[in-house]
């Protein structure tokens, strides 16, 4: 919540196995009285991997989309953070547990960039991870309704949706302080726990 001076805070995650789907019909539109229908089913054409580092302070997202999602398109992310950050600020980077960033490459490629840091976010906290609610905003407004015949029309759908909003980037807002947070899950917790057979 307090990020240092004279650094970019980034939130960094991938989005794996996007898949490009071609509705078998097209949608049908909203009525008044009616919201808008579609079959169930679709033809799937392919997937990619999109790459995304949202910049805490401003909201502004640096992507990059690839077909595989290995260390090597990580690593290769990662130079492009790098190329879009000045030289002397630091780059503090908040990451989930996931596997990527603990090969060997990426740590080589770490250890040689001191003003690099990473922070973990902690198991079961994706909650908290910003990029997190960023993918859910791209999912629900841009990928799950739209429709793909090719993969590259996915890509250009992502590509447009990351550009609009980095024009002109506004910061996101927590509506809810830590503690409101907290409680609400602890109270989820006891409703849970109370609803369970013994």
């Amino acid at each position: 919540m307090n990020p240092p001076e004279h650094a970019l805070v980034f939130c960094v995650d991938e989005k794996s196995q996007i898949q490009a789907l071609d509705r078998t019909q097209p949608l049908w539109p909203w009525r008044p009285g009616q919201v808008e229908r579609g079959t169930h089913d679709y033809k799937r054409q392919g997937t990619t991997s999109l790459f995304a580092a949202l910049e805490w302070k401003t909201n502004r997202v640096i992507g990059q989309l690839h077909r595989r999602h290995r260390s090597q398109e990580f690593r290769h992310f990662l130079d492009t953070i790098e190329a879009n950050v000045p030289a002397p600020l630091d780059v503090p980077i908040v990451r989930d547990n996931y596997g990527t960033p603990k090969t060997a490459i990426i740590r080589k490629w770490f250890a040689k960039r001191p003003r690099f840091g990473v922070h973990f976010t902690p198991t079961y906290g994706s909650w908290i991870h910003l990029v997190e609610r960023w993918f859910a905003e791209i999912t629900n407004r841009r990928i799950r309704r739209g429709v793909f015949r090719r993969v590259k029309e996915l890509e250009a759908a992502i590509r447009e949706y990351i550009a609009v909003p980095n024009e002109d980037p506004k910061p996101f807002v927590w509506t809810r302080t830590a503690d409101q947070i907290l409680d609400s899950i602890a109270r989820y917790a006891q409703r849970t726990a109370a609803a369970q057979p013994s």
